[in-house]
């Protein structure tokens, strides 16, 4: 462990600067004297170690000496964020990039921490998709995912709801990859919007643009947050009173995803002696609303609003006439 503690060290101090043996100390869960003989079997190894005396002194890296992991280039480099996401690197055009990266970071490390690296792949994998889906092969994924690498405008041919294609003009300031299907975070028409990569028709670059001009500080993960939690409210615009089995309520989550069980899990009404619930459950506007009422069976029962109710019980109708 004394090799993954040195280099722990190091990178504390290549990240963080100036330190004192305490906070080394804090940071690693030793004793201070044991940080003390750790900056002196670095300063042995050649690292520049510098001893800064008095109150707001500490350690210190030497002339911004900085480690550099076999020589990562920047394509390796990015194609590590992606690590976990060996599929989706792929999609990006990194997938070989991604191996030779990995490759160089394990000659890297020490034998006991390449180990340790090893071991973790061997017991952890990250699948993305939902069952009985696949990541998406959008065939401009790629060029669109250079543009948001090098910061260059496109124009693009897309097809909105209802087939309609559209042309934009648009800066494309990140990717997102949301079960299975990957989505473009870019700026048009001076306001941020998202395009599904599967509906982009044809990519064209005519330029390039200052990112720091354009998204400022953009955050990407912060706006798809805010985006997920908006979608979700106008996708659920109304709320149905319904009455839900035991079965029924097992099943919500897997019909409804988080929504339904969110909608379960916030029930406060009492469960009747037949095992029956009522609970408030986000609907949808229009026929979609329908079908995902109807995929229970009859292990729910819409109670209002009274339209609503009324368009499940005549379908319910029209399905038994048809099986008779």
């Amino acid at each position: 462990m004394r090799a993954s503690r040195l280099l722990s060290v190091l990178l504390l101090l290549q990240n963080r600067g100036r330190l004192t043996a305490e906070q080394i100390a804090q940071e690693l869960e030793v004793s201070v004297r044991t940080v003390y003989r750790d900056i002196e079997a670095l300063s042995a190894a050649g690292v520049p170690v510098y001893a800064e005396r008095g109150r707001a002194g500490g350690f210190r890296l030497v002339g911004g000496f900085r480690t550099r992991l076999t020589g990562l280039t920047e394509t390796e480099a990015q194609a590590l964020a992606l690590s976990g996401l060996p599929d989706a690197a792929a999609e990006l055009g990194l997938g070989t990039t991604l191996a030779a990266a990995q490759l160089k970071l394990s000659a890297a490390l020490p034998p006991e921490l390449r180990a340790r690296a090893e071991a973790v792949s061997r017991r952890f994998y990250v699948d993305v998709p939902g069952w009985f889906r696949d990541v998406e092969s959008p065939p401009h994924l790629a060029a669109v995912a250079d543009a948001v690498w090098n910061d260059q405008i496109l124009r693009i041919r897309y097809e909105k709801w209802g087939r309609r294609e559209v042309e934009r003009t648009i800066k494309p300031l990140g990717l997102v990859l949301k079960a299975g299907q990957w989505y473009l975070v870019a700026r048009s028409r001076n306001a941020t919007a998202t395009y599904r990569v599967g509906r982009i028709h044809s990519v064209q670059v005519v330029g390039e643009f200052e990112r720091a001009d354009v998204a400022g500080d953009f955050d990407l993960a912060q706006f798809w947050a805010t985006f997920s939690e908006q979608f979700e409210r106008r996708l659920y615009p109304r709320t149905a009173r319904v009455r839900m089995s035991k079965l029924g309520r097992a099943l919500a989550p897997y019909f409804l995803g988080a929504v339904g069980q969110q909608a379960v899990e916030a029930a406060d009404t009492e469960v009747d002696d037949e095992g029956w619930q009522e609970i408030e459950l986000p609907a949808e506007a229009g026929r979609p609303a329908l079908g995902e009422l109807l995929r229970f069976g009859p292990e729910i029962e819409v109670l209002e609003p009274a339209d609503l109710r009324a368009e499940v019980a005549d379908a319910v109708h029209r399905m038994a006439a048809t099986y008779e």
